[in-house]
């Protein structure tokens, strides 16, 4: 304490905490379809705001009838519900292999699936591909790729008849890096353009803009690399450079090859303004192999920190294999699943239908958690309404929980209980179906007139009475 000759105010600061809370909540773990983003590799998101930035871009896609059609919607919305309770969700993207990237429109397209920034920069940043899928690939694969356009404006001498020129301050000539080393004409210019509008909802937006990058692959710009391949990678939510632009026509009518090289005593090739426009990219729904190997990547707990699993609309084998390879083998986190869609939604019988489930899956662990059924609720990006399982809801009571008290209290009933955004639920069961539905380890939800919808148990499917067939 500072000490005062004469009266005055001595002002103090005391921290009395004895812990430090902590910023994410409980970790949930989810695979699922998305329509953009990294495939393959655990993506932490902490807000719906960050999954459409990562995963869904335009919102989530419309449901379709026809199983090859790529849909996401029931994906997002299990991840979206999760984030409504807490902020802390690890993501897999799962894609099919036969799901690819757009690609350049060239002659002779090659197909390519490039999964994710890393399998990017193992075996295509460093290296000259053969030209096989000319000079620029989307960043993910999917359809949504096929809007993308890429213009280059590689040289002075073009700057004036290129279609984005009052975009920039002046016309690319020659970097102060390769000046210093007797290099020339290294700069360039390039634009993302959303030509379809499927990422922004106005075709022909410009989507980003690179100013004076270089063709020099030893090019630096205020100690970070300046090359142009290199800027593109760490920076673009967008694209991939694949092979050198330079391979395509210059304005003499000749193909040159030196705009990867060191920027020493180069004078780089101008070739014509570019217009690149990305095709061949594919949406394909992950076939069950490909979800169990997104499963696959939590199974080290060592490495991957989770508590609570969600399962979406998974069938039951990919179920199986999530009780199987990941709750029952960690031992550390739980598991949340929910009935089939058709075992629910318009149709009779539910009660049994659900029974029978869970005797076709033939489980019994203290690692997982049953509920009866799926919600409707509203799409606000499609202004629509979808069937979403309630699996992502439970999961996130048990955050809910865990934040506000602790985690040996249910998750259930009326005062921690209650599901968000449920305009109905598919299936709303009486005292008499709750019971049976109870006994066979099944936790119901339940809509009350006035009271809204409430998760209305708190089981494990652990068959053997004993302290770990509650949730809690």
């Amino acid at each position: 304490m500072a000490f005062q000759i004469s009266p005055g105010v001595n002002v103090s600061e005391i921290d009395l905490t004895t812990v430090i809370p902590s910023v994410l909540t409980t970790a949930g773990a989810f695979v699922g379809n998305f329509t953009w983003g990294p495939a393959k590799k655990i993506i932490l998101v902490d807000t719906e705001l960050t999954l459409v930035n990562k995963f869904a871009p335009t919102g989530p896609v419309a449901n379709s009838s026809n199983s090859s059609v790529y849909n996401s919607s029931v994906s997002f919305f299990t991840a979206a519900n999760f984030l409504s309770y807490g902020n802390n969700l690890q993501i897999v993207r799962a894609a099919n292999t036969s799901q690819y990237n757009a690609v350049s429109n060239t002659a002779n397209l090659v197909a390519v699936h490039i999964s994710n920034e890393d399998v990017y920069e193992d075996s295509y940043l460093n290296n000259d591909n053969g030209n096989k899928y000319g000079p620029f690939a989307a960043r993910y694969v999917g359809k949504l790729g096929n809007s993308l356009q890429v213009s280059v404006c590689s040289g002075s001498n073009n700057f004036l008849s290129w279609t984005y020129k009052n975009l920039f301050s002046s016309a690319p000539n020659t970097s102060p890096y390769a000046a210093a080393v007797g290099g020339a004409n290294d700069e360039i210019h390039i634009v993302v353009i959303d030509t379809k509008g499927s990422f922004t909802g106005t075709a022909n937006t410009v989507l980003e803009i690179y100013p004076f990058l270089s063709k020099a692959s030893d090019a630096t710009n205020n100690g970070e690399s300046n090359y142009y391949k290199q800027v593109i990678f760490n920076n673009s939510k967008y694209i991939y450079v694949m092979d050198p632009v330079d391979h395509a026509n210059t304005s003499s009518g000749t193909f040159v090859d030196d705009w990867d090289q060191p920027a020493a005593n180069i004078s780089f090739a101008i070739t014509t303004n570019q217009f690149v426009t990305l095709v061949g990219g594919t949406d394909l729904a992950p076939a069950d192999g490909d979800l169990t190997l997104g499963w696959d990547l939590f199974k080290n707990k060592e490495t991957v920190d989770i508590s609570l699993v969600l399962t979406g609309d998974a069938n039951i084998t990919v179920q199986q294999h999530v009780i199987d390879s990941i709750v029952n083998s960690r031992m550390d986190c739980v598991a949340f699943i929910s009935p089939p869609k058709a075992n629910v939604v318009n149709t009779t019988n539910e009660s049994t239908k659900i029974t029978n489930w869970l005797t076709s899956l033939s489980r019994s662990s203290s690692y997982v958690v049953a509920d009866s059924g799926w919600k409707y609720q509203f799409d606000k990006y499609n202004n629509t309404y979808r069937w979403i399982p309630l699996n992502a809801d439970i999961a996130g009571l048990c955050v809910y929980t865990d934040t506000i008290r602790d985690p040996w209290f249910s998750p259930a009933g009326f005062n921690r209980g209650a599901i968000k955004n449920c305009i109905k639920l598919a299936w709303n069961p009486s005292k008499t179906y709750r019971d049976v539905l109870y006994a066979a380890g099944v936790n119901p939800v339940v809509s009350f007139p006035g009271q809204g919808t409430v998760l209305f148990g708190d089981k494990t499917l652990q068959s053997k009475p004993s302290a770990f067939d509650r949730i809690n």
